[in-house]
């Protein structure tokens, strides 16, 4: 027998036994549902899949409910899908769980943290390089100089240090960088020049080759690599080895044309002419002042760190050394100067130290390196006396908080003074400056909406001359993005974007180790791995690399300290595909949340109670299809929880099924070892 009803308004038939929903599948239409599994009877507890009988106006799980001749439902209106997001958003609001490993989240690039410190631990580092270059095209180079956004927030930070996530990159880098290879694909014909052949031009050529897009990049500097090359010293960064990383984009098929300034040596639309599209990434090489009177007596920081490297590091000593900031390239001039044998290296900075953006690690280093520090300290004049440079300084105290949160520096009345030096480096900040005919915000950076510099000409732009002087691995996410849209534009590509939920168990500066799911039996408790550094005084007196890369052994180590703290169900789960769909908010209902809860007993299954949505699913699936009855919803209310008789745990038989495993939809029961 067979019932004819109206789904959005078009006929259809149901057969006999039909729910809704199967109707509705049959007829190309997905609805969502968290609690349906053709083996096991009609559940019918999420409520996700509901759809409106419009004449009625009643609400119906469209997983159990059966039509009636002449129905008419409403598959896809606007407050059905209202009511179903409600239904996800309650459910997210229960859920307590991390989706994704706050590592991963933290990282600019979205590198998969948790995969490739797995894979390197194992010795994997082919499979590691290969994750890592999925986000980070250059990890010889982040692998030495990234900040670590990652690391700060690792939960290991919860009970000492982080993992030491940026050795895996450097270590995977140095030992397969020369054999590997991506598999390229065929050319599809489609051209593209990019201007600036520094991270992000690089990363956006990377990416276009992948989609089989061929790049030219023009660049102004004799080599390629940008600041890296020319703003990195070379005891953090050693120019054979980016030599040996840029050589493999050249291995790749990309062109490079050096020499050519744009707006100079090239002309904007002349580029037009000769390619489908045209990326823009050109950095910030513009230094910013001191403001203050005589600021042209200072030498750029820039200027000074790019000097050194293109003499191979043989400047002449700078004598008595002032550098005027507090980020790291300030650090870097620093440094720089002791190993050219400045006898007196001094750090003026107008806020305290805890206000300093330089890296922590930079800091210590440039300290035992000899350097400094004069805090609450701001120019107010530099002149030239007798041959030597004069800046007059004045104290400050710290006031109200300003727009980038930290403190403002307030000068203190009469506290002003002189320093005299042989040499002062204005390290305060950089700018883009960009050519005639781009147009750019009020911050001088180029003026970048819906990822073109303008609307409909092909011109797209990426990394510093868009947001500002920023860290490499965050000019690498923009050249990948900037790739994305013009493989979209020219490919028709749909953009890859992050899944928008992310539930987190929250910062790890809320929370306690027995908080922290533990999937692997052999978690260390081992402090963190030590660097194995040069002498200090060969440090001071040379520019080699300041530290070796971590041995093989030292990240196994490493390895058994990173608590995988992402769901094992993180790129299939339901509720986060769905929510996402829907255009959820994790926050949408506060209030009390299940506290963490793990049953780890078993030793290969873990239940992580935090995740269970009740849907019950698990339960029917042992009593229906294994035709056991291991599980059962137990207490009521609030505290409700699948759990065992007696709480007697799963027996050990349970590893040769793992039926409840693949039905859960959210990752709440789950092997102990990620697979």
């Amino acid at each position: 027998m067979s019932i004819e009803f109206f789904l959005d308004g078009k006929a259809v038939v149901a057969q006999a036994g039909q729910t809704i929903m199967d109707v509705a599948k049959a007829n190309g239409i997905n609805i969502p549902g968290l609690c349906g599994e053709k083996r096991i009877s009609k559940t019918t507890s999420c409520f996700v899949c509901v759809v409106k009988d419009k004449k009625t106006g009643k609400f119906l799980p469209s997983c159990s409910a059966m039509p009636t001749a002449g129905q008419d439902i409403d598959v896809t209106g606007a407050d059905v899908l209202e009511m179903r997001r409600t239904a996800l958003n309650l459910l997210l609001s229960e859920h307590n769980g991390d989706c994704e490993a706050p590592c991963t989240v933290a990282c600019p690039a979205h590198a998969a943290v948790e995969e490739y410190v797995r894979a390197a631990a194992n010795g994997d580092f082919k499979g590691a390089l290969a994750i890592i270059k999925e986000r980070i095209p250059m990890p010889i180079t982040v692998g030495r100089v990234c900040p670590r956004f990652c690391e700060k927030q690792c939960r290991r930070n919860v009970n000492g240090e982080p993992v030491a996530i940026n050795e895996f990159k450097r270590l995977a880098a140095d030992v397969c960088y020369d054999s590997y290879m991506e598999d390229l694909p065929e050319l599809t014909g489609r051209k593209v020049a990019v201007i600036g052949g520094g991270p992000a031009g690089l990363a956006a050529a990377y990416y276009l080759r992948l989609k089989g897009i061929q790049t030219v990049i023009f660049e102004q500097m004799p080599k390629a690599g940008g600041m890296t090359r020319y703003g990195i010293p070379e005891y953090r960064l050693p120019k054979n080895l980016l030599d040996k990383e840029i050589a493999h984009f050249e291995k790749m098929g990309i062109g490079f044309s050096f020499g050519k300034t744009l707006g100079k040596d090239i002309q904007l639309d002349e580029l037009q002419k000769q390619f489908d599209a045209v990326i823009v990434a050109i950095g910030c090489w513009q230094a910013s002042g001191m403001r203050c009177e005589g600021e042209e007596l200072a030498t750029p920081g820039i200027d000074f760190l790019r000097n050194v490297i293109e003499n191979d590091c043989q400047a002449p000593n700078p004598g008595k050394v002032l550098v005027v900031g507090g980020g790291n390239t300030a650090m870097d001039c620093l440094r720089t100067s002791i190993r050219l044998g400045s006898p007196d290296v001094t750090c003026i900075y107008r806020r305290t130290e805890a206000e300093m953006p330089a890296e922590k690690i930079e800091i210590h280093e440039a300290k035992e390196e000899g350097v400094n520090f004069q805090f609450l300290t701001a120019p107010v004049k530099l002149e030239k006396r007798d041959g030597k440079l004069v800046l007059t300084c004045q104290q400050m105290v710290l006031g109200e908080p300003d727009a980038s949160g930290r403190r403002k520096p307030v000068p203190q009345v009469g506290s002003e003074f002189e320093i005299t030096a042989d040499t002062v480096i204005a390290a305060i900040g950089q700018k883009t400056a960009a050519p005639a005919g781009i147009p750019v915000d009020r911050y001088g950076c180029l003026a970048v909406g819906d990822d073109r510099v303008s609307a409909g000409n092909r011109i797209y732009g990426a990394g510093d001359c868009v947001s500002g002087a920023a860290t490499v691995v965050e000019a690498l996410a923009s050249g990948r993005q900037a790739a994305m849209a013009v493989a979209r534009d020219l490919l028709d590509i749909p953009v890859e974007t992050e899944n928008p939920i992310n539930v987190s168990r929250g910062k790890w500066q809320d929370l306690t180790l027995d908080e922290l799911v533990v999937l692997r039996d052999d978690l260390s408790t081992d402090p963190r791995e030590k660097l194995a550094y040069i002498p200090l005084e060969e440090r001071k007196n040379s520019f080699k690399e300041v530290c070796a890369t971590m041995t093989a052994d030292q990240l196994t180590k490493e390895g058994k300290r990173c608590i995988e703290c992402s769901c094992s169900d993180k790129h299939d789960c339901k509720l986060r595909q769905f929510s996402g769909d829907a255009g959820c908010k994790t926050d949408a209902y506060s209030g009390m949340r299940q506290s963490a809860s793990y049953d780890v007993r078993h030793p290969e299954i873990i239940q992580d109670r935090g995740k269970c949505i009740k849907c019950g699913v698990c339960v029917k699936i042992c009593k229906e299809v294994v035709n056991k009855s291991l599980l059962s919803l137990q207490k009521r209310g609030f505290a409700s929880c699948i759990g065992t008789a007696f709480d007697q745990g799963l027996p050990l038989s349970c590893k040769e099924c793992g039926e409840c495993i693949n039905a859960c939809p959210t990752g709440a029961l789950a092997w102990r070892k990620k697979r």
